[in-house]
């Protein structure tokens, strides 16, 4: 299965793809030129297919656990100042996204958006420590019963050039569910009540919708 962000994306690719088989194959006599174009071309049709990939996915709902919002590698586990919306301390935990991870973003808990905004901004490699605040970026709060507030940022990397956003202020969310998507490299927060029992470690890989990001008993 394919996102449903990559339906132009994939439909030009393949028409290229096509394009450029047809062309080689008519116009081109040298056997090694045409393979090599032909190759190229096919590689870069993956390359759009697994790039937009969205492999389903069965969650278990638990109202007491956080899971994965991204596929990646657990970069950032540590006490911040978070300045935008609570303007306290909050445990932070980040996720990096190569441009070869899924990049299907979705909802790491349940509950009621009360939060969500768009942020223009740079393009810094995603995981330099001013991503977060400099990067182009969407910030969004979703009230959970068990956790209370909980912030989660998408930041677009040096690659990404689009974010897009599913969550609007009021909707109730479901946990697991799709919540957006960011186009090559790039990176998630989330920022956590104090106190909350995490249960990754640094580099380590998670699953967008399985991985069990922090616990609260």
């Amino acid at each position: 299965m394919f996102h449903k962000e990559g339906t132009q994306s994939i439909l030009l690719g393949t028409i290229f793809t096509a394009v450029v088989l047809l062309l080689s194959d008519n116009f081109i006599d040298t056997i090694w030129l045409k393979m090599a174009i032909q190759i190229a071309a096919l590689l870069l049709l993956i390359i759009i297919l697994q790039f937009f990939r969205n492999p389903k996915r069965t969650v278990i709902i638990t109202e007491n656990q956080i899971l994965a919002p991204v596929d990646g590698k657990v970069v950032v586990i540590e006490e911040v100042y978070e300045s935008e919306y609570f303007k306290d301390k909050r445990l932070q935990i980040s996720i990096f996204m190569s441009p070869i991870n899924v990049h299907v973003t979705r909802y790491g808990l349940s509950g009621i958006v009360k939060f969500s905004k768009y942020h223009p901004g740079k393009f810094l490699v995603a995981w330099h420590p001013k991503a977060s605040e400099e990067n182009e970026r969407t910030t969004i709060v979703i009230e959970n019963k068990t956790f209370g507030e909980v912030l989660y940022r998408q930041i677009a990397g040096a690659l990404a050039r689009r974010i897009v956003n599913y969550a609007e202020e009021g909707m109730q969310v479901i946990q697991g569910t799709d919540a957006g998507f960011i186009k090559f490299g790039s990176r998630v927060d989330l920022f956590l009540p104090l106190g909350t029992e995490v249960n990754v470690e640094l580099n380590q890989k998670a699953i967008g919708g399985k991985t069990i990001i922090a616990t609260k008993r």
